[in-house]
């Protein structure tokens, strides 16, 4: 992917003619938001592209200056020290702009739905899934992002068998939709008398969280059941059927909530719920149909391949899909830094392969 002078020429002459159309007020209420929006995205980016040209213009001048026989030794040797310089830092402006042009994912700066599942290692894969809740909860609070629990299957100990979260803030879904895989954990369990290390899984999915403008559902094409509440063990919680379960029924895809007392509330949650899952099987094919011909894929692989593990004998946490392992893993697990580390490098990762597709 090359900087041509054209390509950059006609990202700032964009940039002007929104900055024209929204200073004309020529446009109605939704148009002015959509320009405005692209206006505030183009912002960085030209930014970025006046400093990349200002840098290949310097470093014109300062070779005219070389080639000039008639230059003096003192304007020279500036001239030679400017080149070296802009040749150093030439580069990573012109990449910073090629990462600013990568094709952007529409679900990046939507809030996510957090799916936790215990898989294999029965109740150590649930106490383990819980770990994995009490991890992304630490992890919102840092980054000041909103952690609500939608829904919740807890065992006797404490384990979560299933758990969905909705996490709202800022550009939540670009940097939490590389933790959809399979988390394997290997310890010695609570349960394990004899001291052997275990290992079990538990599976993560993170759904960008569809508003109804993203996919439209025919109510006719909806079952709502509702039933009572029940808690760990199978006990009923409370005496009014307060759970939601809906149904789509052209797809078969299923959400339901029990968390609320209010019957109200827990339909509005499955809602929430059901428009993710539907709009995520719409992006999924999609992707699939345009990376068909990928090698490999970093932030939207198979959901059950297995993409982490958390080795506590060990003291580590090894990402299988970039080779990364971090000797931090208490800091991991409580959602510190650690775990900014590894997902901005899962991002790195992302923004090279595609680079690197665009570049062949």
């Amino acid at each position: 992917m090359s900087l041509d002078p054209g390509k950059l020429d006609g990202v700032v002459r964009r940039f002007d003619e929104l900055k024209s159309l929204l200073s004309g007020g020529a446009t109605d209420g939704d148009s002015f938001a959509k320009l405005s929006r692209e206006y505030a995205e183009l912002s960085p980016i030209v930014d970025a592209v006046e400093k990349v040209k200002k840098l290949r213009a310097d470093l014109e001048g300062a070779q005219e200056i070389l080639d000039d026989a008639g230059s003096d030794r003192d304007m020279r040797e500036m001239a030679e020290a400017e080149k070296y310089e802009i040749l150093d830092e030439l580069p990573k402006a012109e990449h910073e702009v090629k990462l600013m042009l990568l094709p952007k994912d529409d679900a990046d700066e939507k809030n996510a739905i957090l799916e936790i599942r215990a898989g294999t290692g029965g109740e150590e894969a649930a106490l383990f899934a819980a770990d994995l809740y009490r991890m992304y909860q630490r992890y919102a609070e840092n980054r000041g992002w909103k952690f609500e629990q939608m829904d919740a299957n807890e065992n006797d100990l404490g384990g979560y068998k299933e758990v969905i979260v909705n996490v709202s803030g800022a550009g939540v879904f670009a940097r939490l939709k590389f933790e959809s895989g399979v988390h394997r954990v290997q310890r010695v369990p609570v349960t394990e008398g004899g001291g052997r290390i275990h290992t079990s899984a538990a599976t993560v999915a993170v759904l960008p969280e569809a508003e109804e403008v993203d996919i439209h559902i025919d109510p006719k094409d909806l079952r709502i059941d509702t039933y009572r509440s029940q808690g760990a063990g199978g006990q009923h919680v409370n005496t009014t059927d307060s759970a939601v379960r809906i149904t789509h029924i052209p797809t078969g895809v299923v959400a339901a909530s029990q968390e609320a007392k209010s019957q109200h509330k827990n339909k509005e949650k499955a809602m929430k719920m059901l428009l993710s899952r539907l709009y995520d099987q719409e992006r999924e094919s999609k992707d699939s149909a345009r990376a068909a011909d990928r090698k490999s894929q970093v932030g939207s692989g198979d959901r059950s391949e297995r993409i982490r593990t958390y080795n506590f004998p060990q003291g580590r946490v090894s990402d299988h899909r970039i080779n990364l392992t971090l000797y931090r893993l208490d800091d991991f697990i409580a959602g510190g830094p650690s775990v900014d580390e590894m997902i901005d490098a899962l991002i790195a990762e992302d923004q090279a392969q595609k680079l690197a597709e665009i570049e062949n």
